[in-house]
Formats: C-alpha cells, sequence, structure tokens
C-alpha cells in the first residue's frame, strides 16, 4: 500500500507541473487571441508567439510522454505510418498528451512562415539603416532630388574613369581583304546597311575610288580644323540628367572635343547652337544656316561632324565591352540623296557625295582592323543631311537613348583614334 501511494504521489509531482505548463501556455495563447482583434495588422508578432508557444507545447508534450509513456517517444521518432493511431489511442488515455493537439491551430510550414518573417525584418532593417544613413549625409529639410542623385553619379563615373582604366589606342587587330572588297555584293553586306526608301550601286560604292581619296589634314595650320556640332541637340542617355547638357550628346560632343584636342592636337570648334529645342521637326533645314555661318566664320575647318545619338527598342542596347571598358557602338551615315521613288533628287544635290562616302568608309575600314566589333555597319539614306557642307563631313550615330552616359563618354576615345589616323594618314 505504501509502495503504490509513492508511486501516485511521484506520478502527481511529474503531472502538476506539466498540467500548470500547458494551462499557462493556453491562457497566453487565447489572451493573444482576444487582442488580436484590436491589434489588426500585427502578423509578424502572432506568428512569433504562434512558434513559442508551440515549441513550449512540444516540450511539454514530451515531458508527459516520457513520464506517463515512454514508449511513444520511441514511437514517435519510429515515425511508422500507424503512429497517428498510436497517437490517438494515447490521447483518449492521457488527456493532457491529446489536449496539447487542440490547443494550437494548424497552420502549414509555420516554421518556414517564421523564417521568413525573420528574413523580411531582418532585410527591413538594412533597407531601415541604409536609408538613415543616406539621409544623415544631407542637411535636415532637404530633398534630394533625382536629378542631383544621377549628377553626382555621373561624376562618380567621370571621376573613376580619369583614375582608373586608361584607354589605350589599339595595334592593327585584324586585316581586311580589300581584294574581296571589289566584289559589290560582298562590299555591300560587309560594310552597308541601305536603307528601304533609297538604293545604292556599285557607280557609287566603289572600294579603288574611295581609298584614292587623300583625307589628311593638316594640323600646323592656325585656327580650328575640325567643328563638331549636332543638328538634334536634345539627345540623351539613359541616365543623363534632365536639363543637364553634359550628360546628354552635347557632353560627349564635349568630350570628342577634348580627346582630340589634348590628345591628338587638332584645334576643335565645338558649336552648341540647339536647332531642335522645340521640335525636331526641320532641324536640318534650321541648322544648315547656321553651321554655314560657322564655316564662313571658320574658313580654316576641313572636316564636320555632326554627332548623334540613335533611338533602338528597349530591348537592343548598343554596348560592347573595350578594355574592361563598357563602350557604347557607333555607327557612321551617309545620305545619298536620292530615293526609290523619285530617283536622284536635283534640288538636294551634293557635289561632295563621293568624298562624304569615301571619308566614311575609310574610317569604316579603320575601326573594322583596329577595333572589330565596335562600329554598327555604315547606314545609307535617301536625302542629303547637310553632308554637302564639307567633302570631309561625318555624320555619326553613338549609342542609343539606352545606354548610358559612361558608355557614351568611353566610346570617344576609339572614334577620335580611328578619326586620327584617317586625318594623319597613319597607322
Amino acid at each position: 500500500m505504501a509502495k503504490g501511494n509513492y508511486t501516485v504521489r511521484r506520478l502527481a509531482g511529474k503531472a502538476l507541473p506539466v498540467a500548470l505548463a500547458i494551462i499557462t501556455a493556453f491562457v497566453f495563447w487565447k489572451t493573444r487571441g482576444m487582442g488580436k482583434a484590436e491589434e489588426a495588422g500585427d502578423t509578424a508578432d502572432d506568428s512569433m508567439r504562434y512558434f513559442m508557444l508551440r515549441e513550449l507545447v512540444s516540450a511539454v508534450t514530451q515531458q508527459v510522454s516520457e513520464s506517463f509513456a515512454p514508449f511513444v517517444s520511441f514511437a514517435e521518432e519510429d515515425s511508422g505510418i500507424s503512429f497517428w493511431l498510436l497517437k490517438e489511442q494515447i490521447g483518449c488515455l492521457i488527456p493532457f498528451y491529446g489536449y496539447t493537439d487542440h490547443i494550437l491551430p494548424e497552420e502549414e510550414d509555420s516554421e518556414e512562415s517564421v523564417r521568413e518573417i525573420l528574413l523580411a525584418e531582418a532585410e527591413e532593417g538594412i533597407s531601415e539603416a541604409g536609408r538613415e544613413e543616406a539621409e544623415g549625409l544631407q542637411p535636415e529639410g532637404v530633398d534630394r532630388s533625382l536629378a542631383e542623385l544621377l549628377r553626382e553619379e555621373n561624376e562618380a563615373v567621370l571621376q573613376q574613369r580619369e583614375e582608373g582604366t586608361a584607354f589605350v589606342p589599339h595595334e592593327r587587330m585584324e586585316q581586311v581583304d580589300l581584294a574581296a572588297l571589289a566584289d559589290f555584293e560582298t562590299l555591300l553586306g560587309r560594310f552597308y546597311t541601305v536603307d528601304s526608301n533609297t538604293m545604292a550601286g556599285s557607280d557609287q560604292l566603289n572600294v579603288a575610288r574611295f581609298l584614292e581619296k587623300d583625307m589628311r589634314v593638316s594640323k600646323e595650320e592656325p585656327g580650328p580644323q575640325i567643328l563638331i556640332y549636332h543638328t538634334h541637340s536634345q539627345e540623351s542617355f539613359a541616365d543623363s540628367v534632365p536639363g543637364d547638357s553634359a550628360t546628354s550628346i552635347v557632353g560627349v560632343g564635349d568630350r570628342l572635343t577634348q580627346i582630340l584636342t589634348e590628345e591628338y592636337g587638332y584645334q576643335v570648334l565645338h558649336h552648341t547652337e540647339a536647332y531642335d529645342a522645340d521640335t525636331r521637326n526641320d532641324a536640318y533645314s534650321r541648322a544648315l544656316p547656321g553651321v554655314e555661318q560657322v564655316l564662313r566664320d571658320n574658313p580654316t575647318i576641313q572636316v564636320v561632324i555632326d554627332l548623334h545619338r540613335d533611338e533602338m527598342p528597349e530591348g537592343t542596347r548598343l554596348v560592347t565591352e573595350l578594355d574592361g571598358r563598357p563602350t557604347a557602338r557607333f555607327m557612321f551615315f551617309n545620305g545619298l540623296s536620292r530615293t526609290k521613288k523619285t530617283g536622284n533628287i536635283a534640288y538636294l544635290y551634293n557635289e561632295n557625295l563621293e568624298s562624304n562616302l569615301a571619308f566614311s568608309f575609310q574610317m569604316q575600314l579603320k575601326a573594322a582592323e583596329y577595333y572589330p566589333g565596335l562600329t554598327r555597319k555604315i547606314y545609307l539614306k535617301g536625302y542629303r543631311y547637310n553632308m554637302h557642307l564639307r567633302d570631309r563631313y561625318l555624320l555619326v550615330e553613338l549609342g542609343a537613348q539606352n545606354n548610358t552616359v559612361e558608355e557614351a563618354m568611353n566610346a570617344c576615345d576609339p572614334l577620335a583614334h580611328i578619326l586620327d589616323m584617317v586625318l594623319s594618314g597613319g597607322e
């Protein structure tokens, strides 16, 4: 009898704290459940409490199992397919054990949910810290506009370019087979894209005549030798700062002017008049008298470059990696003053057409040999585009609207090198 009383007291001693733990957990859960209706949206906290309560109940269940039915723990570890039947029966014999299954609501992947919440909170904490750090860098009450951020980014890019990888002009990397280009179809396929509104024949595209043209320019004569201007000065890039011409095609013209002057010794005039400020319509017509006046005022100018950026589908990016530098690809452009519909356009007659074509061909040839893949094919279209103003007239489409300012600026280095090789007659 004494032994039986001792056994009962021992079991009761173990059961009492277990029962208290379960009751405490149940009250905690129910209290929070009532509070949830008053604290809508506190999902993360409720999920955390759920996780803690689940762990507490799991520990209680384990203690009950070990105290009253040790074989249950063994069966659960084995995890046989019939364990759930045994668990139901044990729940009926030991109410505390069965009751734990009804305290907590069913929730799928609760551990995964809590992990996701913890990760989300950690990420939010990092974001908040980053915002606080960024806000701490500016005076209180000052809003940093997108334009300011873009300007700082572009200034950082320019600084990085000056401090980072310096451009090194290439040696010849490939040798173009000029004999093969004597065949018109080979020349056309390798070097040109002809717009659907115009036509080009072997009478206009002749490699032998193109190579006979002497494009050399003396750097010794006083006065500017090169004019750079922009029929479409409002053209910009993906990260250009609105209203900041330094990050538009005009800024690219500044960079090209700087390289040609400082690195190659040319005198360059950069004409920045805006001929498309209100509309692009008739920009070439509006530009013509302005550029003619510049040429009259500076008769030493022998080379004219109309620098543009192209427009491409958003999924097409004109960029290549050149010696570790992201570099916008560019294209030379010629107007033929003829269309399929009208034939030769008399009022757009261009006495310098063959020289214009020779100039772009010699540029494309040097690009193909020294910077393979950097340039696109020469584009031929039907009108004149003011190219009659000089025999050495180059219309360049550098990059497109989805290129970055950095990529466009980087393209100025090889473009200047190619131009110098043609104008100096060097290698």
